[in-house]
């Protein structure tokens, strides 16, 4: 029944449908109003926004798990993003960082096949992200290689294919190592615009660091830090200073502007929200 609307289960998820779809792939996805759509693939990837959609269904909640599901607030897009677990949030966060990503998603569409045996089969990528180029990425996020078993790994290789037919990509990203993790919320943090602070002091504070110095003495040079140092994390998030975070971060981390010039335009300070780290907290070491 490709291209025509799928049964809709309670709370808006797709209810069981009459598959048929051949040797190809398929696509479910909900429409903006809610419905359930199942789709040929390669049409539903040129012709839909994923990017724009709610999850196709729920991130399970897994009892005793420390991080369930939630919303992460993307700078990217202005818009909160649905994200099933806490290597999910840290993926989220690698990518709302990257300048080419313009669109961002937590689990829009599911993919339909059938295996050698006939059998239908199903996953649902955890993560969309759509490029400048158009191009796009599923992605799932497991915590640990094997996670979701040989099921897991099959459908990897399904969704990779694809993935390919259309010119796009399939990850199943790794876990980043834990100062990365942690330097990236620390920086998070700080994503809001509000972090640009007052009129011309984001301009200020990049065109300090045009040759690398540490971070305490770039600040102090500009002004208060308790006034300067949020400004500055927000610019290290940006993207318009630029310093090691695969490292714990410390007062005397060297940075500077990109040799680009940081983009002094300031087109790549992103607008978004905190995670409820305050504007005037200061410098720590994150680790």
């Amino acid at each position: 029944m490709s291209g025509e609307n799928a049964a809709v289960g309670p709370g808006g998820r797709p209810g069981p449908v009459d598959v048929n779809i051949g040797a190809g792939f398929e696509a479910v996805f909900l429409d903006p109003v809610g419905r359930a759509v199942q789709q040929r693939w390669m049409d539903a990837a040129v012709a839909v926004a994923f990017e724009d959609l709610d999850p196709v269904s729920a991130f399970p909640v897994i009892p005793g798990r420390r991080w369930g599901p939630g919303l992460w607030w993307s700078a990217t897009t202005g818009r909160h993003v649905a994200a099933g677990s806490n290597a999910m949030r840290i993926q989220l966060m690698v990518l709302d960082r990257a300048p080419d990503v313009t669109g961002l998603a937590g689990r829009p569409v599911q993919l339909l096949w059938r295996d050698r045996q006939g059998r239908v089969r199903s996953w649902v990528p955890q993560l969309f992200a759509r490029y400048r180029d158009g191009t796009a990425l599923l992605a799932d996020c497991p915590s640990c290689p094997d996670t979701g078993g040989e099921r897991a790994l099959a459908a990897a290789e399904a969704v990779s294919a694809a993935c390919e037919e259309i010119g796009w990509s399939y990850r199943r990203l790794p876990p980043l190592e834990g100062a990365l993790a942690a330097n990236l919320k620390w920086l998070a943090g700080y994503r809001h615009p509000r972090h640009r602070g007052r009129t011309g002091l984001l301009e200020a504070v990049v065109d300090e660091f045009e040759r690398p110095r540490p971070l305490v003495e770039g600040v102090a040079a500009v002004g208060d830090p308790i006034e300067v140092l949020p400004v500055a994390f927000h610019a290290l998030w940006a993207g318009l200073l630029e310093a090691a975070i695969d490292v714990p971060l410390h007062e005397r981390v060297l940075v500077q502007a990109p040799a680009s010039g940081g983009g002094l335009g300031l087109p790549g300070a992103r607008d978004s929200s905190t995670d409820g780290l305050r504007a005037g907290a200061g410098i720590r070491e994150v680790g």
